[in-house]
């Protein structure tokens, strides 16, 4: 079996990320370990091979959206066809590990809509046809741009209305090596403002639909378009709107 990665790495973030996404990390060594035992415990270093202790590392700035993560419907609205909304604990974990399907939009411009007949036309492409709970990624081509200040800023964005047929075809799970499953937040905002109405913002996360996103995916070049399997276990964080997770897939 070979193991791909296809989660983006954590790390401290460029200094132009904007504040609302920036990852800080403080990193303790082994010496710094070395000596907090010694002040903590009364240990004398020497005792301590090579004189060290445990290296450990604190997040100073990590949301649960900061990296390769999994949205819970809990992210989209407080509430999901009249119903308290779940968060990331409460979805069942049969929805992370399945089979993955990729189809790639890499041809879609920045901004542009990623479409019902787009993924109809794609799937008869790799001659697919989607199963309940298969893992839907979508190839933007938009990871080669992870860590740059202009990151969430790129990539198409998949439909309202792709989004329910995805749903309706019993897909749980569906991911994106984008910033986001919608078009870049400033496109939406300008198209929001131009219609006057609900509905345009945001209008794929808000389907009103219990589904979950993977966000921020890398590396879906790697796969070929089915037989895999995806792993997108995500952290169970009490009342969470998302859980980072280590997203990999499994080929035979």
């Amino acid at each position: 079996m070979r193991v791909v990665d296809l989660s983006a790495p954590i790390q401290p973030s460029h200094p132009d990320v904007p504040a609302f996404q920036r990852v800080g990390i403080d990193y303790y060594s082994n010496a710094q370990g070395g000596e907090e035992i010694e002040r903590m415990f009364g240990v004398p270093r020497e005792l301590l091979r090579a004189g060290e202790g445990w290296a450990t590392d604190t997040f100073t700035n990590f949301g649960t959206h900061s990296s390769t993560h999994v949205d819970a419907p809990l992210h989209y609205n407080s509430t999901i066809q009249g119903q308290p909304a779940q968060s990331i604990d409460q979805l069942p974990l049969e929805w992370f590990f399945a089979p993955g399907v990729v189809l790639d939009v890499r041809h879609k411009a920045d901004g542009d809509a990623v479409t019902v007949d787009d993924l109809q036309s794609l799937l008869t492409g790799i001659g697919h046809t989607l199963r309940p709970l298969d893992i839907v990624l979508i190839r933007t081509g938009r990871d080669q741009f992870y860590g740059q200040p202009d990151y969430w800023l790129r990539g198409p964005g998949v439909s309202a209305d792709a989004t329910r047929w995805l749903y309706q075809q019993g897909v749980r799970v569906m991911g994106i090596d984008a910033w986001g499953w919608d078009a870049p937040l400033t496109t939406q905002a300008e198209q929001a403002r131009a219609a006057g109405q609900p509905g345009v913002f945001w209008a794929a996360h808000q389907v009103d639909l219990a589904y979950s996103q993977i966000e921020r995916l890398t590396n879906l070049g790697a796969l070929p378009a089915t037989g895999f399997q995806v792993s997108c276990f995500p952290l169970k964080i009490v009342g969470g709107s998302a859980g980072p997770a280590r997203v990999v897939a499994l080929l035979d």
